[in-house]
């Protein structure tokens, strides 16, 4: 692939949420990049003010624009700073993440050139704990295998493993679609990805690792929000993609319905096993799926009556036992 013959503009963008443990970091890799951003703006995502503060503090010693919201979620930020900037290619980068040396320069290099439906161009990544210390070199490739994204069977049957912060967006692809929908604290990323796919624009990937995702127990995937970001994005999903028997797609029945339900049932589980606060919220999600697949028509008696003993099981079941099912799920799914 060949870069466009117009120079790419690029900003980056990162939103900001009390992460002053780790946006020194994320900063730090972006002034540090072999191709330097054209804008580079944090977006306060309504911070505690001793946060404001101590992001502030760093404007003094690294060059960037602040902009400061009420809190309405990564989403809400990431759309903001996009409002604010002017480039016409895009970067995201989160607060707790941060970029390899040359994030920049490769995405733009792969850049196809000539394509004016090109809707975005992603890359590998490292996995990585709070710290930045490495557990796996690899991610893409391992948890989704279909590079670049072709089927729309694909992204509805599985999570797209496509990361802000490991992409470059053009303007045009994100504005086409009205950006990330606010309503996610999780699975926004796919949200964006699936709707720029359906819209026609081309994506590209790069067989090469270009960030450091730093997964720690303060990760949004760990928290309840990831959750009911979940449930909402299954409802949607359901709502936009319902089985068309007359051309012999069934959407729910086999790829939205097996997908998130092993999910659900991963959240209940392990909020039991380690005694959440949430537990019974994650039992509620997990109830009012089971009344939308009996519901469908379509899902199969034998999954119906599967899904509704397992619920059932999950309150009675001793431990040992739970543990067990919630390993036989992570070789499907990362749970």
């Amino acid at each position: 692939m060949k870069r466009e013959t117009e120079r790419p503009t690029v900003a980056v963008i990162v939103p900001f949420y009390n992460g002053s443990r780790w946006i020194e970091r994320a900063i730090k890799s972006v002034i540090g990049q072999t191709v330097q951003p054209d804008e580079f703006i944090i977006v306060n995502d309504g911070s505690k003010p001793e946060e404001r503060e101590a992001l502030g503090r760093l404007t003094g010693e690294y060059s960037f624009q602040i902009i400061d919201k009420e809190n309405g979620g990564q989403g809400s930020a990431r759309n903001a700073g996009v409002a604010a900037s002017k480039s016409n290619h895009l970067c995201f980068l989160d607060q707790d993440d941060f970029y390899l040396e040359t994030h920049i320069e490769t995405l733009v290099d792969n850049l196809p050139a000539n394509d004016r439906r090109l809707g975005f161009v992603y890359a590998d990544l490292y996995i990585a704990d709070g710290d930045g210390d490495l557990v796996f070199s690899s991610s893409v490739k391992e948890h989704s295998p279909s590079n670049p994204k072709k089927s729309l069977i694909d992204l509805l049957r599985s999570d797209m493993f496509v990361l802000p912060s490991a992409s470059i967006i053009t303007r045009k692809a994100f504005e086409a679609v009205g950006g990330f929908d606010p309503q996610f604290m999780g699975y926004e990323d796919d949200d964006l990805f699936l709707r720029i796919f359906r819209k026609s624009f081309t994506n590209y990937y790069v067989d090469k690792p270009v960030t450091v995702w730093c997964i720690h127990s303060e990760s949004t995937s760990y928290s309840v929000k990831m959750s009911r970001s979940r449930f909402k994005y299954f409802v949607k999903l359901t709502e936009m993609f319902p089985d068309n028997p007359d051309r012999g797609l069934y959407f729910f029945r086999d790829c939205i319905m097996p997908r998130f339900g092993r999910a659900f049932l991963a959240d209940s589980i392990k909020a039991k096993l380690k005694r959440l606060e949430h537990l019974e919220e994650c039992n509620q999600i997990l109830r009012k799926f089971a009344e939308i697949v009996g519901s469908n028509r379509y899902a199969g008696i034998r999954y119906k009556v599967k899904l509704h003993a397992m619920i059932s099981g999950i309150s009675i079941a001793p431990p040992w036992m739970l543990r067990v099912v919630l390993r036989i799920m992570r070789q499907t799914i990362p749970v």
